[in-house]
């Protein structure tokens, strides 16, 4: 059966992910290890024992859900997995930069050190209070876009996450982005809300973001992953390594387009999506994308030991 591994976005963060992990394998403890020597800080233990709202902020939250994810990663491979067992890989958002970790494309040191220049830069493109992302449920893309584009209005507003056939998040102007969740309703979303986030994420209010994730990327060695990589922005396999570096710059302002890539990697043949790394919120989505998908979920230890049973 074609099997595919996914990694979570932002969103996922919870207040002991990993620790677990981290105890049962020495692989696993390593890889927080790792992230706090690149980091030059302790960011295990905000993570562990530290308090949400901290981990909630994006500079944190994106480096330490990566992280997370490469342990469970290598909790799957001190059991025997390979990256290899997948036929490709691919993560929501920030979760794109855990499944280039995942397939050898990033070190986890440059990936976590790209992820905080990410979350901060895409904190501070934008003053506090002037964004805003909602969440429309129970429209199509189609519609959504559409409801978007009417609430814009000369501000910014777009279809930032394409998540489901019934979830599609919209971003930019916090006016505007309130203006679509009112015309969501009298469209017939069955609900539309704002969502708790601290910036516009995935719209073009994200361009000194995008910027300067250009200039860090620049500075990084990126190599061809060893599985091809499902990226946001194309819906698509992608494994070449300066493509791969364009995509990553694209994608702070494109939209994710994740019903499309699971529509698309299911087309060729994957039935099985593992999602490895904290939360079960891409395994919900699957199965409402392609619905004879099997999902299973690795965040512990004994999702890990089931691989043995």
């Amino acid at each position: 059966m074609s099997r595919a591994f996914v990694f979570p976005g932002q969103g996922a963060q919870t207040i002991g992910m990993g620790h677990a992990l981290a105890e049962a394998y020495p692989q696993a403890r390593a890889i927080f290890d790792e992230v706090d020597d690149a980091l030059g800080e302790k960011l295990s233990t905000l993570i562990w024992d530290g308090e949400s709202d901290q981990l909630t902020l994006t500079a944190n939250a994106q480096p330490a859900l990566m992280a997370t994810s490469m342990a469970a990663m290598r909790a799957l491979e001190a059991e025997g997995m390979s990256i290899t067992d997948a036929a490709y890989v691919a993560g929501h958002s920030l979760g794109e930069y855990s499944a280039l970790a995942a397939s050898g494309a990033l070190s986890v040191a440059d990936a976590a050190r790209l992820l905080r220049v990410r979350g901060a830069a895409m904190q501070e493109a934008v003053p506090v209070g002037e964004g805003a992302m909602a969440a429309l449920l129970g429209l199509d893309f189609a519609t959504a876009s559409a409801v978007a584009q009417d609430a814009a209005q000369g501000d910014v507003c777009q279809a930032a996450n394409d998540n489901d056939p019934a979830q599609v998040v919209v971003s930019g102007h916090k006016a505007a982005v309130e203006r679509a969740v009112a015309l969501a309703k009298e469209r017939g979303a069955r609900r539309a809300m704002l969502l708790p986030v601290s910036a516009p994420f995935h719209c073009a209010l994200m361009q000194p973001a995008a910027e300067a994730m250009e200039a860090a990327l620049a500075d990084v060695t990126l190599s061809a992953p060893a599985v091809p990589l499902v990226a946001n922005v194309r819906a698509e396999a992608v494994q070449d390594a300066a493509e791969i570096r364009k995509l990553l710059v694209a994608q702070v302002t494109g939209s994710v387009r994740w019903r499309e890539s699971v529509l698309w990697m299911a087309g060729q043949g994957v039935k099985s999506y593992w999602e490895i790394g904290a939360g079960k919120a891409l395994s919900g989505m699957i199965r409402r994308i392609a619905k004879d998908a099997e999902t299973r979920n690795f965040a512990t230890p004994e999702d890990v030991a089931a691989l043995r049973a």
